[in-house]
């Protein structure tokens, strides 16, 4: 039987000599795009790192399509791909070689991942670039490079810290596309950024942070309705629903 959650968060809390997130409790469905809001030290990261099994919570429980992150983290991370805000690429690598030496970490058959190498190096617009070493490449080009290899297994769950880090616009819309995308064939993203207007434009659902917790959620009425705002854009009640 499917589950009805492509993530299923209830009661996280972390600390690290302070609370940094307290009683959160998340839950995205499949075919749908999650942002997750806050300023600095929000607790963004954190709750990421814990929805990828790189950080236990003190509390609460966590699984991805039915899989408890704990308790079966293999399973867990099978299904999943998370790109960190400063994601490690090997750069004496082609964009050809890296795609392939991560297929194999995954076990994703050659004929497979070649196929899927070069269709996301096209969507990316790196194919033109395919041979060249990585070490010469632009923030934007290496950003891509990596997605591209976060996507190469296929994914049901994504989770994505500040993936727009030196992007340009048409890099960006490329990559906008490509997650749609990927949201449009039943997998589920949960990302974070800076870049407002980028959560308004992709996200069905908006989550926003502060101080560690869940203040508000929902679409741009929604959180309006949050912040006692009848009209007013995402940066404002962003500021509103953040302040003190």
């Amino acid at each position: 039987m499917e589950t009805a959650w492509a993530l299923n968060a209830q009661g996280l809390s972390k600390s690290f000599g302070r609370k940094v997130v307290e009683g959160l409790t998340l839950t995205i469905r499949p075919g749908e795009f999650y942002a997750l809001l806050g300023a600095n030290g929000a607790g963004k990261t954190t709750t990421l790192r814990m929805i990828a099994g790189l950080t236990p919570p003190d509390a609460g429980r966590i699984e991805l399509f039915g899989r408890d992150v704990v308790s079966d983290p293999q399973g867990a991370k099978a299904i999943m791909a998370w790109l960190p805000d400063e994601p490690l690429l090997y750069d004496k690598l082609s964009p050809l070689e890296y795609l392939e030496f991560i297929a194999g970490l995954w076990q994703v058959p050659p004929g497979l991942a070649r196929s899927r190498a070069d269709e996301l190096l096209e969507l990316l617009g790196l194919w033109p670039h395919r041979a060249e070493r990585c070490e010469g490449f632009s923030r934007g080009m290496k950003q891509k490079t990596v997605l591209a290899g976060a996507l190469i297994h296929d994914p049901q769950f994504l989770l994505l810290d500040e993936p727009f880090t030196g992007l340009d616009a048409g890099s960006a819309r490329l990559v906008k596309n490509l997650l749609t995308k990927h949201v449009e064939n039943g997998a589920a993203i949960i990302l974070t950024t800076h870049i407002l207007e980028v959560a308004e434009r992709l996200a069905s659902r908006i989550g926003i942070l502060a101080g560690g917790r869940l203040v508000a959620e929902g679409g741009l009425e929604a959180l309006r309705g949050h912040a006692g705002f009848e009209s007013g854009t995402l940066e404002d009640v962003f500021l509103q629903l953040t302040a003190g």
